[in-house]
């Protein structure tokens, strides 16, 4: 739940048209960028917020505090937003900012979402109608990660990625990422990034039966996992 203050809500009540939406972006590095749908440019926070950008609060009006993702898309200008400074990871993690605000007195905010740019990336570089279209990720997103590795019976690796080490001809073709597949057809059992041995669901089933062989080892390695 949001607070706001009471002239706020009390202009809000009454429909005054005085009102505006900002954005900051704060880089990685320290630089902090403001943007503004305000027709002029506004001072909010110590920083200079840009107005005619390109945003609007129709492309940034999703609440990106609260959603896994959301898109964000503005105009591309050698002052702002350049293609460099996109190429070069700049704006890679940076955090997100997005106000409403009172433009007859910009000390009359309220804080409307937040969250991190996943990715930002240029469409038609610096010049007339460039553009740039930032992925911005809300706390959410995090949720949909995965941390870690998942135990299955199956290779996690990437065909000829540093995990699995095969390199050039020996990478060719595909892998259905099986146990067999990497011994028999690639030789590379090794590196083979699964859990073949892993007990299936019939594991609780299972009991001694005259004739098994008690040694230790997996009856699953030669079934095709």
């Amino acid at each position: 739940m949001r607070t706001i203050s009471e002239t706020m809500a009390s202009a809000l009540a009454q429909g005054a048209a005085k009102f505006c939406h900002i954005w900051l972006i704060e880089r990685r590095d320290g630089v902090t960028l403001g943007f503004t749908d305000h027709d002029e440019a506004l001072a909010f926070l110590g920083v200079a917020c840009q107005a005619q950008s390109g945003l609007t609060a129709g492309a940034a009006g999703q609440d990106i505090g609260e959603v896994g993702n959301a898109a964000v898309s503005g105009v591309i200008s050698s002052e702002a937003i350049r293609a460099e400074d996109i190429a070069a990871g700049l704006y890679d993690a940076a955090t997100v900012q997005t106000y409403m605000v009172d433009w007859t007195g910009a000390s009359d905010y309220v804080l409307t979402g937040a969250g991190t740019l996943a990715r930002l990336e240029s469409r038609g570089g610096v010049a007339e109608g460039g553009a740039f279209i930032a992925h911005v990720e809300g706390p959410a997103a995090k949720l949909d990660r995965v941390i870690g590795r998942r135990f299955g019976f199956l290779c996690d690796a990437a065909l000829g990625d540093a995990r699995c080490g095969l390199t050039g001809h020996l990478a060719a073709g595909t892998c259905d990422k099986r146990f067999n597949t990497c011994l028999n057809t690639f030789g590379n059992v090794l590196n083979f990034r699964g859990f073949p041995d892993l007990p299936g669901e019939d594991f609780l089933t299972v009991y001694p039966r005259s004739g098994d062989v008690m040694d230790g080892a997996s009856r699953r390695q030669g079934a095709g996992r």
